[in-house]
């Protein structure tokens, strides 16, 4: 056996049926990780599933997650919190709630059969052993995006369609993620790698999935063709956003429009590109959250670093940036990455959502929370090739309204 065959002996070894299976898979879904072997678990009687599974919650604990919930927009959310209070259905709860509280249901005329199907499936698709990339990161993610979705700047602006895009697309933005980058899918000519022709890989199969769930859920089989199929591009453009290789061209675009000061959001066109800026500011919001919860995020993340430098190393591979357990500490991983990702695109939003008292907040945490990673690397010595994420180039006072979001992941489509 190859070296690259036995990495990926190695890396799905829990998912044995995929290869004889994989033409069926592909049409059917997409090529999910996930799916087919929780599908082969449960006809083989491994797993107990019943329907209702997701909502089976304790009296005590649902009225505590729905405590919870009326305070949602609270820039000190609890995410991991809320997640054990919902007995790890985070990412369903809150959507259906926010799909309420918006009326998106009501609007979109959508059948709650089919929109519990939908999230059930998108949740089970995260990967719960994956320490950073799961279904709580993406739930962290939707309620930050609610947060900037109540921005003053954008609230009054945003139609029912803008709200939905951009919550669906919080909410599926690393569907499937396998908890390994893009350029170990290239050495190791992973099937995604050939399918996507090395180029925004990860992003590309997370939305392509998604767009299998809405088929396969029928979640938007009653809307006029045309419409869900304007939907699954939209989406497609939300989700590509959000590839770390693409950060520069965005930041430069962003940057652009707010010193033109030419941004018009009566412009659908204008409200998709800010949307896009906020899922990508969503996604790597982690160090603007309060200590105790960025902390939690950057532990997880640099797990899935390491863990992918350990499977690197075990099959003598170069190991990949901010992934050597023994030189790539986690104050040094932070420190730049706040510096040259999180930093100067947290500035430019500030710039368009002033004056925020959510922005204020945000930017508090991250300077009081990069200064502390900066002091602990004095006890963690490192070597100045850590100082700067890979980047490819590219030719409320506490309380302040917001919610807090996941980090980034440093792994090519989000660096830490």
């Amino acid at each position: 056996m190859s070296v690259n065959g036995a990495i990926w002996f190695m890396f799905t070894s829990a998912q044995q049926g995929e290869v004889e299976s994989c033409t069926r898979r592909k049409v059917k879904r997409l090529l999910s990780f996930q799916r087919y072997c929780h599908a082969s678990r449960l006809l083989r009687g491994l797993v107990p599933h019943t329907p209702g599974s997701l909502h089976l919650l304790d009296d005590d604990y649902l009225g505590q997650a729905g405590h919870m919930l009326s305070k949602v927009s609270a820039w000190n959310f609890d995410i991991f919190l809320f997640d054990r209070l919902t007995n790890g259905n985070s990412l369903v709860t809150l959507m259906c709630h926010l799909f309420n509280v918006y009326g998106l249901i009501h609007h979109f005329q959508l059948d709650m059969v089919k929109l519990h199907r939908f999230l059930g499936m998108v949740q089970e698709d995260y990967h719960s052993q994956n320490p950073y990339h799961n279904a709580v990161h993406a739930a962290d993610v939707t309620q930050a995006m609610y947060c900037y979705l109540k921005e003053p700047k954008l609230a009054g602006q945003l139609s029912p369609l803008d709200v939905f895009l951009g919550l669906m697309a919080a909410a599926a933005h690393d569907v499937d993620h396998p908890g390994v980058n893009q350029p170990f899918l290239i050495k190791t000519r992973h099937h995604l790698a050939s399918l996507y022709q090395n180029t925004s890989v990860l992003e590309s199969h997370h939305w392509r999935s998604t767009v299998g769930m809405l088929r396969e859920s029928g979640l938007l089989s009653h809307l006029p063709a045309d419409m869900s199929q304007d939907i699954e591009q939209q989406l497609g453009s939300l989700i590509l956003a959000t590839d770390i290789s693409r950060q520069n061209e965005f930041l430069l675009t962003f940057r652009e429009h707010l010193d033109n000061q030419d941004l018009d959001l009566q412009l659908a066109s204008h409200r998709h590109f800010i949307l896009q800026i906020a899922l990508k500011c969503a996604d790597v919001c982690n160090p603007c959250r309060v200590w105790e919860l960025s902390r939690q995020w950057s532990e997880r993340v640099c797990e899935e670093f390491y863990r992918q430098g350990d499977l690197e190393k075990k099959f003598d591979l170069e190991i990949s940036p901010l992934c050597n357990q023994q030189a790539d500490t986690v104050p040094a991983i932070q420190t730049g990455f706040i510096s040259y990702i999180v930093e100067p695109l947290f500035e430019e939003w500030q710039r368009f959502t002033e004056p925020s008292l959510l922005s204020q907040t945000m930017m508090g945490h991250l300077h009081k929370n990069k200064a502390r990673w900066s002091r602990l690397r004095f006890t963690h010595p490192t070597s100045e090739s850590q100082m700067q994420p890979h980047v490819e180039e590219d030719p409320e006072p506490e309380g302040g309204g917001g919610g807090g979001g996941g980090g980034g992941g440093g792994h090519e489509e989000d660096v830490p």
